[in-house]
């Protein structure tokens, strides 16, 4: 593995993990309620702002600073939320016209993530409690 890619990485991936907890602590600070707005609010934004820079590096920069992308998406917008990326993903399937794919990607993700949690949880209690 290359020193220098996984350095760009490293650099996004601490200033977006960075600016997460900062607007989860501000948009926290003004909401109280159940809901998880924070995260709610950081999977849309980091969505968007994935989509602005995919139009961007398509457009102006075609084929060309794969650092930047390594910096800004998959460090930046990577540490801020994966859920851009899974955003992403899932257009290029639904671009595709893979529409089978796009649809276990999307359910088997969201669905899966849940339950590998609740496993975890289930056998962290099981082992340690």
């Amino acid at each position: 593995m290359e020193l220098l890619p996984v350095l760009y990485v490293a650099m996004g991936g601490a200033f977006g993990s960075v600016l997460r907890y900062g607007m989860s602590v501000w948009v926290g600070k003004i909401d109280t309620g159940d809901f998880p707005l924070p995260i709610f609010l950081i999977n849309i934004t980091g969505s968007f702002l994935m989509g602005l820079w995919i139009g961007y590096m398509a457009t102006l920069l075609p084929g060309k600073a794969k650092e930047l992308h390594l910096l800004v998406a998959v460090g930046v917008l990577g540490g801020y939320t994966t859920f851009s990326t899974f955003s992403m993903e899932s257009y290029m399937l639904i671009e595709k016209g893979t529409y089978g794919l796009a649809a276990c990607y999307i359910g088997g993700s969201v669905v899966l993530s849940i339950l590998a949690l609740f496993l975890g949880l289930l056998i962290f209690r099981s082992v340690v409690i």
